[in-house]
C-alpha cells in the first residue's frame, strides 16, 4: 500500500458518483420532481437535468463560499448545468435555516445533525445515487436528511512558539495560550471544542471540558486567534491555516480526544425548484462534489467507498492530519444532555 493511499485511508471520517451525463437537448420524459429517488421521479440523469434546467434556478442558504470549498462547488454546479445559483444569508446558522424557510424558501439545507433530526418533517425524501455509500448511522433511512461531509475536532499549534499538545489536558501546562471559535451557548464549533476536551476513554463527560476551559480563563490563557498559539476548532478550518505559505503552523487531532461531526443535506418539501434541488443533491454526492469538499479540507462522507473504488483524491487527502481512531459522534441526548450543561454553567 502506498504512503500516498494510507494517507487517504487516515483521511476518511468515517470507521467503517455520479456525474452528470450528456446535456444534448431530448425530448423531456414525464417526471414526478418531488420523488425519492432520481429513477423515480426522473427515470434517468438526463431526465432529471432536464426537468432541473426547465426550473431555471437553485436557491440556497447558508453556504459561505470559503467555508468547505463551497464557492467552487456552486460556480462548478452553475457552469455545468447552467443553472442560475441564488446565494442567500450565507453566514446564517442551523437554526436560521428553518426559522427563515418559509419567508426565503431556500430549496436545500446545510445542517447540523441535531437540526436536522429535530425537523425531518420539514424536508422531502430523496436519496442520492449514492446513498448505499453512506453510513447507515449518518442518514435518515427514509432520505430525510444524508451526512454530505465531516471533520475532526483538532488543536492548530504555532510550532514555532510551542511544542505539538499531545492532548487537550496539555494546555493547561505553561506557556500556551488558547483560542476557542466562539461562545459555546451559540455556535456549534465552540461547543464541540469543549465536548472534544471532555471526552475520556471515548465517554464525552461535559463538566471535564468546561472545567478545563474554566481553568485557562482564570489563569488569563484563553485569548483570541491573534494572540493565542493554538487554536481549537474543526481540522477543516485549522488545516487550511497550517497550508498558508511560509507558516509554522500545524495541525493535530489529540489522540484521547477523537470526537467527529457531519454537517447533513436535506432538501425543503416546499422548495420552488424540487427538481433542481434534487439535482444539487447529485451533484454534491457525486465524486465531483465530495472531492471538491475533500479540496476545501472537509471529508467526504461517501470518502472510505471512493477509496476502495479508487475515485477519492488521494492526493488531496494526503493533506489532512492523520486523525488517531475512528471518530466519536455524539448523539442526540448526548448533545441535548451537555448543551442543557453548558447553557447552565458557561456564564459564570
Amino acid at each position: 500500500m502506498t504512503v500516498r493511499t494510507c494517507a487517504a485511508i487516515a483521511a476518511v471520517l468515517v470507521s467503517a458518483g455520479c456525474a452528470a451525463s450528456t446535456t444534448e437537448e431530448k425530448p423531456l420524459p414525464p417526471v414526478n420532481a418531488q420523488a425519492a429517488s432520481m429513477k423515480a421521479g426522473f427515470s434517468t440523469m438526463d431526465g432529471l437535468v432536464q426537468a432541473a434546467k426547465k426550473e431555471g434556478a437553485l436557491t440556497l442558504i447558508a453556504l459561505p463560499r470559503d467555508w468547505v470549498n463551497y464557492g467552487e462547488i456552486i460556480d462548478a454546479f452553475a457552469d455545468k448545468y447552467d443553472i442560475k445559483v441564488n446565494q442567500l444569508e450565507p453566514g446564517a446558522s442551523s437554526r436560521r435555516q428553518i426559522e427563515a424557510a418559509a419567508q426565503l424558501k431556500p430549496d436545500a439545507f446545510d445542517l447540523t445533525l441535531e437540526v436536522a433530526v429535530a425537523n425531518a418533517q420539514r424536508f422531502a425524501p430523496y436519496k442520492v445515487q449514492g446513498w448505499q455509500d453512506l453510513p447507515d448511522h449518518v442518514k435518515d433511512r427514509n432520505g430525510a436528511w444524508y451526512a454530505g461531509y465531516g471533520g475532526y475536532m483538532s488543536l492548530a499549534y504555532d510550532s514555532a512558539k510551542v511544542k505539538p499538545p499531545a492532548s487537550f489536558a496539555d494546555l493547561l501546562k505553561p506557556g500556551y495560550t488558547v483560542s476557542l471559535p466562539g461562545d459555546p451557548r451559540q455556535t456549534a464549533a465552540a461547543f464541540n471544542g469543549v465536548m472534544a476536551a471532555s471526552l475520556q476513554n471515548g465517554v464525552p463527560q461535559v463538566q471535564r471540558g468546561v472545567e478545563l476551559f474554566t481553568k485557562l480563563k482564570k489563569e488569563g490563557r484563553l485569548a483570541e486567534p491573534a494572540t493565542a498559539n493554538v487554536v481549537v476548532d474543526w481540522d477543516y478550518l485549522n488545516a487550511e491555516r497550517a497550508a498558508e505559505p511560509d507558516t509554522s503552523w500545524k495541525v493535530t487531532i489529540p489522540k484521547d480526544s477523537p470526537l467527529g461531526a457531519y454537517y447533513v443535506q436535506a432538501i425543503n418539501k416546499d422548495a420552488p425548484h424540487p427538481a433542481a434541488a434534487r439535482l444539487w443533491q447529485e451533484f454534491l454526492f457525486s465524486d465531483e462534489g465530495q472531492n471538491l469538499f475533500l479540496k476545501g479540507y472537509a471529508r467526504p462522507a461517501r470518502g472510505e467507498a471512493m477509496l476502495m473504488k479508487g475515485t477519492l483524491d488521494t492526493e488531496t487527502a494526503a493533506r489532512l492530519p492523520a486523525p488517531p481512531g475512528p471518530p466519536v459522534l455524539l448523539t442526540i441526548p448526548q448533545t441535548d444532555a451537555a448543551k442543557k450543561y453548558v447553557n447552565k454553567t458557561w456564564g459564570r
